[in-house]
């Protein structure tokens, strides 16, 4: 019986951490001198790239755990503080360095090509995004399952493209106040996710806490 309430969980979790919303003035940013064919053309291949890093993820997440011996409930914790960091950031409506560094975006400027860096990665399928699709997808190799998961992924790779295909009108519309508001209820939502990580990869190392 598949409980669709957990991967529509997934995909929200996704979609708030990945945040295309709060990707928007940086996107507008990039491309002001581009014509608009072009700015649908970044859109389009951003959101490939996301769908490629995620669903990329999501296959080789726990083999490559498993390679370095890095247990599920220790990637948690590491997971659950990574996230914990981009929510306070968000919340603040601030950037998250753990995204894009300032050298980073300065470099972005001079790129011919910046629909995959940094647009896709790392500024919508960053660390954060990686890490939570890893844990996601834990569990015994179930087709279902698997499936599921990069369904969600395909879907948040789809709201991203039609987010920046409206970019400019949406910037407009919303302005930063309002743009800014989004990514705080975000970064409320994330802080929420990060919790429960942070909380079931304690448990499972520590099985004490859970007496």
């Amino acid at each position: 019986m598949i409980e669709w309430t957990v991967y529509i969980k997934i995909f929200t979790a996704l979609l708030a951490i990945v945040n295309p919303l709060g990707v928007i003035p940086v996107f507008v940013s990039l491309t002001r001198d581009l014509s608009e064919q072009e700015r649908r053309g970044i859109a389009k291949k951003s959101s490939i790239a996301v769908a490629v890093v995620l669903i990329l993820s999501a296959i080789v997440g726990m083999p490559l755990l498993g390679f370095f011996s890095i247990s599920i409930a220790s990637f948690k914790v590491g997971g659950g503080i990574l996230l914990i960091l981009m929510a306070i950031t968000m919340m603040q409506a601030g950037h998250n360095p753990g995204k894009q560094t300032p050298e980073e975006a300065a470099e972005a400027e001079d790129k011919e090509t910046i629909a995959v860096v940094p647009i896709a990665v790392p500024l919508l399928a960053g660390p954060g995004a990686i890490s939570t699709v890893i844990i996601y997808a834990n569990g015994p190799f179930r087709p279902v399952h698997m499936g599921l998961i990069i369904v969600s992924c395909l879907l948040v790779a789809l709201v991203t493209w039609a987010a920046l295909r409206i970019a400019s009108p949406v910037s407009k519309i919303l302005g930063k106040t309002g743009i800014n508001i989004a990514t705080r209820l975000m970064g409320l939502l994330l802080a929420a996710i990060a919790v429960e990580f942070i909380a079931g990869g304690a448990v499972q190392l520590l099985p004490g806490l859970a007496r």
